[in-house]
């Protein structure tokens, strides 16, 4: 045991110094209470003020934000942006503001901004690897108010789906289809595919394509369908309509027809045009083709 005692080298003069402290006794007698009880009452009243002097800056920087929306606001209007448009670039400012507000608080509070701000920059680079799909579709949905290919009430084709755009929200576009289904496409898919507006220009072009019998007289096919579509009030005379020979097939010779109408006007129109041309094409006695196939027998040898 001996030994051992002289081979282990001795403790340095530092760790010594510190077991030493540790192990005596406290001396409470060497304790100034008086000194220590005004050190934390300043204590306590300088963490009072900082208190009181943060309720102020929050409410003072609350009444700001309210400003600064109002004039936000105003802006948009002037600048014709739409209120989806208008309502989701407000949020980001108002979350945006409330941050900064936030970080002055912490601070005036004694909490050092740079430790706080680089505790505020990992989580949010945790949140953003976790949710960078979701970042995509928020910046999706801002780049949709931007740009505004499109604006609620509008129907549009998109990611195979059609329908009427119901909502803009931060990460998808509700869109209810002609059958009543709700459909929700992220903002992300949305904003950098391709999407077929119906709605934004005041006038759309109707097309038909009726196919006649061959032993049919075609000026007289368009001098009928000429007839129900100048007789359709809906339908514009500027562009004016088309009536032509469109195709010579197997069974039948198709005539296609283009009519312009408003927007808002083409299928009722066009339903419309499909029955007024079937009832009085029957009426005329113009024959609608079927496929026929004509067979030839050889005769035996």
């Amino acid at each position: 045991m001996l030994f051992f005692l002289q081979v282990l080298p001795p403790a340095p003069e530092g760790v010594g110094s510190v077991l030493k402290s540790a192990t005596e006794p406290v001396r409470f007698k060497d304790i100034n209470w008086m000194d220590k009880l005004h050190e934390w009452g300043d204590g306590l009243i300088n963490f009072g003020v900082r208190v009181l002097l943060a309720i102020l800056i929050f409410f003072v920087g609350k009444f700001i934000i309210a400003r600064l929306t109002k004039l936000l606001h105003r802006i948009l209007l002037r600048r014709d942006v739409e209120g989806v448009a208008a309502t989701l670039l407000n949020s980001i400012m108002v979350a945006v503001l409330y941050l900064v507000l936030g970080i002055i608080i912490v601070s005036t509070l004694g909490v050092k901004s740079v430790s706080f701000a680089a505790v505020l920059a990992s989580m949010g680079l945790a949140v953003g690897m976790a949710l960078s799909g979701q970042l995509q579709n928020l910046a999706g949905g801002v780049i949709i108010m931007l740009t505004k290919p499109f604006k609620i009430g509008d129907f549009i084709e998109a990611q195979n789906v059609t329908g009427e755009v119901k909502a803009v929200t931060f990460f998808h576009t509700r869109i209810t289809t002609v059958e009543n289904k709700v459909i929700y496409i992220p903002n992300g898919a949305l904003s950098s595919g391709v999407v077929i507006n119906y709605s934004q220009a005041d006038r759309r072009r109707a097309e038909w394509i009726v196919g006649v019998e061959y032993n049919e007289d075609f000026e007289r096919v368009r001098s009928l369908v000429m007839q129900i579509i100048s007789e359709e009030e809906r339908i514009l005379t500027d562009p004016a309509p088309m009536v032509e020979l469109y195709k010579l097939n197997t069974s039948s010779v198709d005539v296609i027809i283009r009519a312009w109408t408003q927007t808002e006007n083409l299928w009722p129109v066009y339903w419309e045009i499909n029955r007024r041309i079937y009832t009085e094409f029957n009426q005329a006695g113009i024959g609608f083709p079927f496929p026929q196939l004509t067979l030839h027998q050889a005769k035996a040898r």
